[in-house]
């Protein structure tokens, strides 16, 4: 009998099919929340930038850094949420040379939105599993997250 691919990734998910299914629901979920709060017209991707960015201000070569997204995707993605008003770019005051980005008014309510959409979606699975156990999965999975990344860059 042979089983096919999608089954057997169905029965028994690998760490990829895992961390993807986890962020797909998460970014559904925090998505169509935000678009209910007046935040209809980001999506997924935007988060990626959205994410690393400080209310005080970023660079665009740091959110690539810390996102793991490439320089031109991440300026493609800030030239969009520049046109739909979450953030704007000005001279670095260190660095004249450089551009800080930051938040727009509307930038930092989705900042804040996002946040409280987060906390509770986090909530939702201490609650479920109990709060030591779910701060141990955390512990553990930045843990791996650390490690994959660290035997990545050392290939």
């Amino acid at each position: 009998m042979v089983v096919r691919r999608s089954e057997r990734k169905q029965g028994d998910p690998d760490l990829g099919v895992l961390a993807g299914q986890l962020l797909f629901a998460v970014q559904e979920q925090l998505f169509e929340t935000l678009a209910h709060q007046g935040h209809s017209h980001l999506r997924p991707q935007h988060g990626a930038v959205l994410a690393y960015l400080d209310p005080e201000g970023s660079r665009a070569t740091d959110i690539a850094r810390h996102s793991g997204l490439h320089k031109q995707v991440v300026g493609k993605l800030l030239d969009e949420l520049e046109t739909l008003g979450y953030v704007e770019r000005r001279p670095d005051p260190a660095d004249r040379r450089a551009k800080l980005i930051l938040p727009t008014a509307l930038g930092l309510d989705q900042m804040t939105r996002s946040d409280a959409i987060l906390a509770a979606v986090e909530q939702h699975h201490a609650d479920a599993i109990g709060v030591e156990a779910y701060a141990a999965f955390k512990r553990l999975f930045t843990h791996v997250v650390r490690q994959q990344r660290a035997w990545r860059d050392q290939a």
